[in-house]
């Protein structure tokens, strides 16, 4: 079930005695990365019950033997192991290190374990691999930073992955995309168990959104795995991409690869993680993307040249991808970028700012300041400034300095 989806399916096995759903494991690796391993600690294990959020217990295991080396060469040591896991309703993989290499027998068999006790599963990002490798994703949706959704679904073929959702909310199984996407299924399993006020106060706490809307279609970009370079399918991909403003359909890319529509069907899913058409869409998208960022051509020439049959048939696809009109992503986009003449207009204004402010040190600074300088050679050596330049002596980093001060080499 994704993130869109308002109801939440029920957890498809009762919690055993000796687990509480109040309390979270979180079960880190040694390489993983520092920012994914920290969002569950923060959501889970700060008490803010001052405002409003139902406190949780955290524990932290570690998945191997330590020190757990993670981002930056830091080195962690977590309090508990494995064994800790048995107490947890809720257990949390924040990432894995390499989506090449295999996680550790000991603790996949504790999550299966976990699992089979009632435990709700949670993978952020990477961590989805380890939650497939446990066969805990089997016959399942699930989904994973868009980069590594193909690999996933290679890999694992037997799961359903979509690198289209932020997260997706399978009952007693969850899995999110990339990093920012972990805080918005860590809120979602607040706003699920503790409801939508508790999740908006913590969400208010962390100065994130609640709720965002869309998914990681918006993120994607052209590239594809590396695993495609040598699959028979490469040049039919690379074709496609290099003809995306001709009108072509699926059908099209299976007679280019000699394949029917059903085999070409499995074979790019297999490959890429995604179904052919929507591939092509997102691809098609992405282009309109791109050329209303970079071009004038109107909403109806960007349609024409992106392959799309009809405007409508462009807003339509474009609206669901990214959540808005072209023409109001184009609006969007330039409010955000001025042009190379806005910027340029700017950057004249701001000198001519400059000019005045240096023009306009106060005159009476100058003279208060120059009292208090001594008679003679040394007045008459610190008045002998460049004209329009305050005097090292008077003025320290643009301060009035003051008397016997004089600037600080800076560096």
């Amino acid at each position: 079930m994704s993130q869109d989806s308002t109801a939440v399916p029920e957890a498809t096995r009762k919690l055993s005695g000796r687990r509480r759903r109040e309390i979270v494991a979180v079960l880190l690796f040694s390489g993983g990365p520092i920012f994914e391993s920290s969002i569950p600690l923060s959501v889970f294990g700060i008490d803010r019950q001052d405002a409003g959020v139902p406190r949780y217990r955290l524990l932290v295991c570690a998945g191997e033997d330590g020190p757990l080396r993670t981002t930056g060469g830091l080195e962690l040591t977590a309090p508990y192991g494995l064994e800790a896991m048995s107490r947890a309703g809720t257990v949390v993989v924040p990432a894995w290190r390499s989506i090449t290499s295999p996680p550790p027998p000991e603790a996949l068999e504790a999550l299966r374990r976990a699992h089979e006790e009632g435990a709700r599963i949670v993978g952020l990002c990477t961590g989805a691999f380890v939650l497939a490798a446990a066969g805990l994703l089997d016959g399942r949706p699930a989904t994973t930073h868009w980069m590594y959704a193909p690999t996933l679904a290679k890999r694992y073929p037997s799961v359903h992955v979509d690198p289209r959702e932020l997260f997706v909310d399978d009952g007693d199984v969850l899995t999110s995309a990339g990093t920012a996407a972990g805080i918005d299924l860590c809120l979602h399993i607040v706003r699920t168990d503790h409801g939508t006020e508790a999740a908006g106060a913590l969400a208010r706490r962390l100065v994130v959104p609640p709720r965002r809307s869309g998914g990681q279609e918006r993120y994607l970009d052209r590239s594809l795995p590396e695993e495609i370079g040598a699959d028979p399918l490469a040049e039919v991909v690379a074709w496609a991409l290099e003809h995306l403003h001709e009108q072509f359909d699926v059908e099209t890319l299976a007679a280019r690869a000699y394949m029917s529509r059903r085999t070409f069907d499995r074979r790019f899913r297999s490959l890429t993680g995604s179904a052919p058409l929507q591939w092509l869409i997102t691809q098609r998208v992405l282009q309109a993307q791109r050329l209303l960022e970079t071009s004038d051509y109107s909403v109806d020439e960007v349609a024409g040249r992106c392959g799309f049959r009809s405007p409508v048939a462009l807003r339509g696809h474009f609206r669901r991808q990214l959540g808005s009109s072209p023409a109001a992503y184009r609006a969007a986009y330039r409010a955000r970028r001025p042009s190379s003449g806005e910027v340029q207009s700017a950057q004249v204004h701001v000198s001519q700012i400059a000019a005045q402010a240096a023009e306009a040190v106060p005159q009476q600074a100058r003279r208060t300041a120059a009292a208090s300088m001594p008679s003679g050679p040394a007045a008459t050596s610190s008045a002998a400034h460049e004209p329009g330049k305050p005097n090292s002596d008077v003025y320290t980093h643009g301060r009035p300095a003051l008397p016997g001060q004089r600037e600080r080499p800076v560096g």
